[in-house]
């Protein structure tokens, strides 16, 4: 008899790609569920709901950041579908009011984990901080790699958190025991500023970017100069402030609940991400 997939909603994306990873790995049945995945999934297609959770024995729900949010109404259908297990990623600071800025004000990420506990089905919820890897393959990237990031983050900290963390915790909450009912609050072992990750991505690729620290006008002028609406400007203005405050910096111990092992540094982050060329121009 087959066993049952696990549907990895955002399959493709920065987590569920790692989580497909290692759960084929492990010999899983993987279900990759994207708008351009092995399962077509459209957040806002409802339509293609159903055929992705049909059969699935678990579901990685990477939810839309927009309000207001879809993850209840997906939450019903996987129930429906008789889906036994769900893990949310949701986000550091959901159940804080105000830890993000105003563009993320009534967010859609506490709508979503009360879904999934009100769901009748065991659950789990992610609550990761930043991603390491926005300096590597997110918005940070480009900047890193031409020498010069700009940010309107200030001297603030934070306890970065690897995605490679992320999902092997993500799988672990799909495939064994013992994280029903648990929130994993996700950091990193060690909190920097911005300018001490350069250093360390310096350290490990031998060309340290600089940073250059902005306010809030140049900073949403910087990015509307390089095409970005002045609306997605404002949400990304709003998402640094747990950096800038650094109520990012606290570290914490979800990784080493889930797993029973530390965090993995930034340190071998930026080493790991070198050696794969993530900085090359």
């Amino acid at each position: 008899m087959t066993p049952e997939p696990i549907l990895v909603i955002g399959g493709t994306g920065k987590t569920g790609r790692r989580v497909v990873a290692r759960l084929r790995e492990r010999g899983v049945p993987v279900r990759v569920a994207s708008r351009s995945g092995d399962i077509r999934f459209h957040w806002e297609d409802r339509a293609t709901w159903k055929a992705a959770l049909d059969g699935a024995s678990a579901v990685y729900i990477v939810p839309l950041d927009t309000a207001p949010s879809r993850t209840p109404d997906l939450v019903a259908q996987a129930v429906a579908c008789g889906v036994g297990r769900l893990v949310l990623l949701s986000a550091r600071g959901a159940d804080i009011s105000g830890y993000f800025g105003p563009a993320f004000d009534g967010g859609p990420h506490i709508e979503g984990e009360e879904a999934v506990r009100a769901s009748g089905v065991p659950w789990t919820v992610l609550r990761p901080g930043w991603f390491a890897q926005n300096f590597s393959e997110g918005a940070f990237r480009d900047e890193v790699a031409a020498g010069e990031l700009g940010l309107y983050a200030g001297d603030g900290a934070a306890s970065f958190v690897d995605a490679e963390d992320v999902a092997a915790v993500a799988v672990a909450a799909l495939t064994g025991p013992g994280h029903e009912g648990r929130v994993y609050e996700l950091s990193g072992p060690r909190a920097l500023t911005v300018d001490e990750a350069l250093e360390e991505i310096g350290k490990a690729t031998g060309h340290r970017a600089r940073y250059l620290p902005l306010d809030d006008a140049a900073y949403r002028a910087r990015l509307i100069s390089r095409g970005v609406s002045e609306a997605e400007a404002s949400v990304w203005a709003d998402a640094l402030k747990p950096i800038r405050t650094s109520w990012e910096a606290p570290v914490l111990d979800g990784v080493a609940r889930a797993l029973g092992r530390p965090p993995r540094d930034f340190a071998e982050f930026a080493r790991a991400e070198a050696a794969r060329g993530a900085w090359r121009a």
